[in-house]
């Protein structure tokens, strides 16, 4: 099923810019990969000689007979201008390696995809971003977790990408909704072929939010096998790390956190129960050093300094942060936990010989050490270095 398009289609010779068609023409043409095609291009000054080029200078840029002919007899031009026309007609966009708007991030990693189908807000994907990313069969215990991790990471400006697949990558998707933030997609077929089908709704709800749906795959490209893993190093490969919430020993979001990897990027983990076929991934991840998230501040902390004073001054973090969202309703307090948080403050920690010193004629040391513990296990008391403990905000 396709996204109906809403603009009216417009005349190639104003739409187009050369360059981009030049670049257009080398992924449309048969034979050639990201790598072939970024080394050719590095080859020419500007990307639009490649229309001057004889068929021996085309073949001298170490294409295979059949491509350079492709480009020579005109084949590839042509199909570059009627996906470009594809492209217009569906109010959509074309970025190529050599755009300005297309991402640095991107740039970095080995096989960078030489020209991206963008529909939405092509700026988003300069953003700071976290993938999340996992398995298409959640239990409700995962799903709700993903969700929950994506809004309060939305919420805080960080761009939720994911790739729209059934299971945790919708459940992102819905998260990042839920907080009003935009999200990008990123397909592994062409940007008007909707996959799943049942996504319909949630591909409208990505654009009419401000996000953006983004493949390296033609107009038309349908669900295949094989571009589902390709895609993966471009969900990685936009984000400055990946969170992988829930997947079996052979789920491809195995192949999102290799990417992840080989790219550098910081590797985040929900740990699960143990004996749940789809806690191996993660909890193999974390035993291997990926950090264990519970809550979004777990993310946060992790963050670059640069990037997260660039998302608090965006969002003009000033005054108090939303509570921690949770799975469960916060659990009633105790007496005892009551009077051990009554003490505590979040501006200001308390060392244990402290607070058992004010309890002293209230409360023992073992009932203190109890209530401690149940309040850092419900996330209302952080323990520091040196037994020192605050308030959580």
């Amino acid at each position: 099923m396709s996204i109906t398009p809403e603009e009216t289609r417009p005349t190639i010779s104003v739409q187009a810019d050369e360059d981009r068609l030049a670049w257009l023409a080398l992924a449309l043409t048969p034979g050639l990969g990201p790598r072939r095609i970024l080394e050719a291009m590095r080859e020419l000054d500007e990307p639009s000689r490649l229309w001057d080029l004889t068929l021996t200078e085309l073949e001298g840029l170490r294409l295979p007979a059949a491509a350079a002919q492709y480009l020579f007899d005109g084949k590839a031009r042509q199909a570059a201008e009627e996906e470009w026309a594809r492209v217009i007609a569906q109010g959509a966009t074309i970025l190529t390696f050599s755009c300005a708007e297309y991402p640095e991030r991107l740039k970095e990693i080995y096989d960078p995809p030489p020209v991206l189908w963008v529909r939405g807000k092509d700026g988003l994907l300069t953003r700071p971003a976290m993938a999340v990313v996992g398995t298409r069969h959640p239990s409700p215990y995962g799903a709700g977790v993903a969700e929950m991790l994506s809004r309060d990471l939305a919420a805080r400006r960080l761009l939720i990408v994911s790739g729209m697949a059934r299971g945790i990558d919708t459940c992102a998707h819905k998260g990042a909704l839920a907080a009003r933030m935009p999200t990008v997609a990123v397909w592994g077929t062409g940007i008007d072929v909707i996959y799943p089908k049942e996504n319909k709704k949630l591909a409208e709800e990505i654009l009419a939010t401000g996000g953006a749906i983004v493949s390296e795959l033609p107009m038309g490209t349908f669900p295949a096998p094989q571009n589902f893993p390709r895609r993966n190093r471009i969900i990685s490969g936009l984000s400055i790390g990946v969170l992988v919430v829930e997947a079996s020993e052979n789920s491809g979001t195995r192949v999102t956190a290799r990417c992840a990897a080989e790219q550098d990027r910081d590797l985040y983990a929900v740990p699960g129960n143990v004996t749940s076929k789809n806690s191996w991934t993660p909890n193999t991840l974390i035993k291997q050093g990926a950090k264990l998230v519970a809550t979004w501040e777990d993310v946060w902390e992790d963050l670059p300094s640069q990037v997260r004073l660039e998302l608090e001054a965006e969002a003009g973090v000033a005054s108090k942060p939303e509570a921690t969202a949770s799975l469960l309703p916060e659990p009633a307090l105790g007496p005892q936990e009551a009077m051990v948080l009554e003490i505590l403050r979040s501006d200001e920690a308390l060392q244990m010989d402290e607070i058992l010193e004010m309890l002293e004629t209230q409360l023992t040391s073992s009932e203190v050490f109890t209530a401690l513990f149940e309040l850092e296990m419900t996330g209302r008391v952080r323990q520091l270095p040196g037994k020192n403990y605050v308030r959580a905000l």
